[in-house]
């Protein structure tokens, strides 16, 4: 990081030079493909006033003395974190949201990926009008084969040396195809996974544009890449961007390249969606925290590639698969564990027992060895199928996956059933058989095991995630056919995964229609209509639930599960100008040094009035208590109706006296702002937790604009 005003030049890359080593040549370098020589990779001109230069530790020092040099850092590695979802999610062709917003038509998302497979059928440019006049991307593809066309209409990669054999910005993982395809995947007909979830793919906003930039190689994606990665789609023009990845876990906003590349995003008016994480159900794992992302968190959907299992007692299981097979009639049932440990033989194939012909019993968790390869140890040694028990700790989250044998994953609540009738018998014996694709699971959306949680460690005075969205078993596109038996190599290629990765893109999606409809909303605008407008209920009318199927926390759900059509329509909306971050930052008692850092401009907080974090104008409060009442204030902006009227409804979280005035907020005209305070006492009375949750609505027979509440206890 430096300070251009120090600059005696009105190069900037000439002051940007300036820092290297005395004695290096910078037209030699350039041309040099030494690692060892002193360089600069990549020049930065929106996230940052600096660089990222390949430096010995020595050279840092010697730049240190230099003027303008404000501060350096090493580089760090960030890791990587749908024929039914948009339908899920009430996005349906030729009505609603989708016809009201042309589809996503003219908007542009930008992906920040492991790259993309430019000749999938999802990235079909039918019914996709030419990119708007203010696009300034480029098209790097390395070889004539590979083009852009009106649906992908970017690709631009950052790295210097692509692994041998390996073409830039072609994706050899799947992650950034995948995420594309949820993202803003064309029509197409004909996908399936293995034959199951059969219909037509597409995505969220189906007829938006793309462009993907990549950092990564493989899994790998330094963060001086994704710097570069963010500067490029800033100053592209992307409306959207989408980033499902993630560095160390809670970063200072001064040290995290993704809260200051994004507040330089949502600076220019872009909307940039992140996702939470996969480090759940624990408390605070989450990844991109700063107010300005869109944080997003993952749920089920309600459609089940489903096997019923009968045990020797009558008692029936049901349970997930990604493949299909012949119903199995009854074969004798076996556990094989270890003696010291008790832990299946699965992961290792060292079988005490003989297991040929039999239905096989694994452990339901991946972190040893994944369940597919499970599957495949079991196949090896003879075994006719298997059943997946999910431990306490994944609850009720199970996965649609492409097992070599029969098999299912059961929920933690089944596999106590399993063992309770393993444990009654000395000839256990079973029936398995396929159900196929289910849909109409009325308990969906559920939180997903793996999904993040809260609080915020770098700001627990915001409460995280924002938003959670389709995020397990979902179908998008994908570089090559994972299903082997398919002979029609033309036929289009998709793949079902799960990941915060992809619930992230899910919001992207909704977050593009929304700009389609309402260019002039800002983004704080578009994520307070997300967040006030998202469901708490799931499709039964109760509470969602989270994967040990208990009513989740604000800390799993934050606002609720995302609601396109509503959120179209928010009636009212919290806004946050970029300006009012600063005395949010001031008030985490960051430096002026490390505020100038994130917001790129100089910051002294002697002179901005300081606020206490929960005093940001954020659609969600999350209060953390000693013993003194608290008050803050909101503003409301009407972006409704005219002559509109709306009273509060307040659920007060269990030892809190939550008291809002005024009682009712007016507004005459459209664009009217209203504010009202909100005191927060505590009482002390019947609160069995530290933690505690409930909500402030402000409602009008057609609106409902609701904030979560939650309150940590200090004692």
């Amino acid at each position: 990081y430096v300070d251009p005003s120090q600059s005696s030049s009105d190069d900037l890359d000439t002051f940007y030079d300036s820092f290297l080593p005395t004695n290096t040549n910078v037209t030699t370098i350039a041309a040099s493909n030494s690692d060892d020589q002193p360089r600069i990779l990549y020049r930065y001109r929106h996230v940052f006033s600096g660089f990222a230069a390949k430096l010995s530790a020595a050279h840092v020092d010697e730049m240190r003395k230099k003027k303008g040099f404000i501060s350096a850092r090493p580089e760090r590695m960030m890791h990587l974190h749908t024929t039914h979802s948009p339908n899920f999610l009430g996005l349906n062709q030729n009505t609603g949201l989708w016809k009201n917003s042309s589809y996503g038509k003219g908007i542009i998302i930008g992906l920040v990926d492991t790259g993309i497979t430019p000749d999938h059928p999802s990235l079909n440019d039918q019914g996709v009008p030419p990119p708007p006049a203010k696009w300034k991307g480029k098209c790097e593809f390395t070889s004539p084969r590979w083009t852009c066309n009106n649906k992908l209409i970017g690709a631009r990669y950052f790295y210097r040396s692509p692994p041998l054999f390996v073409q830039p910005l072609i994706d050899q993982i799947g992650h950034g195809t995948h995420t594309s395809g949820i993202a803003a995947g064309n029509f197409v007909g004909g996908a399936d996974f293995y034959g199951n979830a059969r219909g037509t793919a597409s995505g969220t906003a189906p007829l938006a544009h793309v462009a993907i930039y990549q950092p990564c190689t493989g899994s790998h994606c330094g963060s001086s890449g994704i710097a570069a990665a963010i500067d490029a789609a800033i100053e592209d023009g992307v409306d959207v961007l989408s980033m499902s990845l993630g560095g160390a876990l809670h970063l200072h906003f001064a040290d995290d390249i993704m809260a200051i590349g994004t507040f330089r995003a949502m600076e220019r008016g872009i909307v940039v969606s992140c996702s939470a994480g996969n480090d759940g159900p624990k408390n605070k794992t989450l990844y991109n925290e700063a107010p300005w992302i869109m944080t997003v968190g993952a749920s089920t959907t309600d459609r089940k590639i489903t096997v019923n299992a009968v045990l020797g007692n009558g008692e029936e299981l049901e349970g997930e698969t990604g493949t299909g097979f012949p119903a199995i009639g009854k074969l004798d049932l076996v556990y094989p564990r270890s003696n010291d440990t008790g832990m299946s033989r699965c992961f290792d194939g060292h079988f005490n027992t003989d297991i040929k012909g039999k239905i096989v019993v694994c452990e339901g968790m991946k972190y040893l060895v994944t369940r597919v390869q499970q599957g495949i140890t079991v196949k090896g040694a003879g075994g006719a199928a298997m059943i997946l028990i999910n431990n306490k700790f994944d609850g009720d989250t199970t996965f649609e996956e492409p097992h070599v044998l029969p098999a299912m994953q059961i929920t933690y609540a089944d596999s106590l059933k399993l063992k309770a009738y393993l444990n009654s018998t000395s000839n256990p014996t079973a029936t398995m058989s396929f159900k196929g694709t289910v849909i109409g699971n009325n308990r969906a959306p559920v939180v997903a095991t793996f999904s993040s949680r809260g609080p915020s460690v770098p700001s627990p005075g915001i409460l995280k995630p924002d938003i959670i969205g389709p995020g397990v078993n979902i179908l998008s596109s994908w570089p090559a056919s994972v299903d082997n038996s398919k002979t029609d190599t033309k036929s289009p290629t998709f793949n079902m995964i799960s990941g915060t990765s992809m619930s992230c893109p899910h919001l992207s999606g909704v977050a593009a229609l929304l700009k389609s409809v309402h260019p002039d909303w800002s983004p704080a605008a578009i994520k307070s209509a997300i967040m006030t407008t998202a469901d708490s209920v799931n499709l039964e009318g109760k509470p969602i639930e989270d994967e040990q199927l208990q009513p989740a926390s604000v800390f799993a759900i934050g606002s609720g599960h995302v609601n396109p059509s509503r959120a179209n329509n928010p009636g009212l909306v919290y806004d946050i100008m970029p300006d009012d971050y600063i005395p949010y930052l001031c008030g985490l008692n960051y430096t002026n040094q490390e505020i100038g850092i994130i917001v790129g401009r100089k910051v002294d907080c002697s002179e901005e009035k300081s606020i206490p974090e929960a005093q940001l104008n954020y659609p969600s409060f999350s209060i953390i208590f000693g013993s003194t009442p608290q008050t803050y204030t909101r503003t409301l902006t009407n972006v409704g109706k005219a002559n509109s009227s709306y009273v509060v409804e307040i659920a007060s979280p269990d030892g809190v006296i939550v008291k809002v005035e005024p009682q009712k907020l007016v507004f005459p005209k459209l664009g009217d702002k209203s504010s009202y305070s909100v005191t927060f006492t505590r009482t002390n009375k019947g609160v069995m937790n530290n933690t505690t949750q409930g909500f402030i609505r402000w409602h009008t027979a057609e609106y409902s604009v609701r904030s979560p509440i939650a309150v940590v206890f200090q004692n």
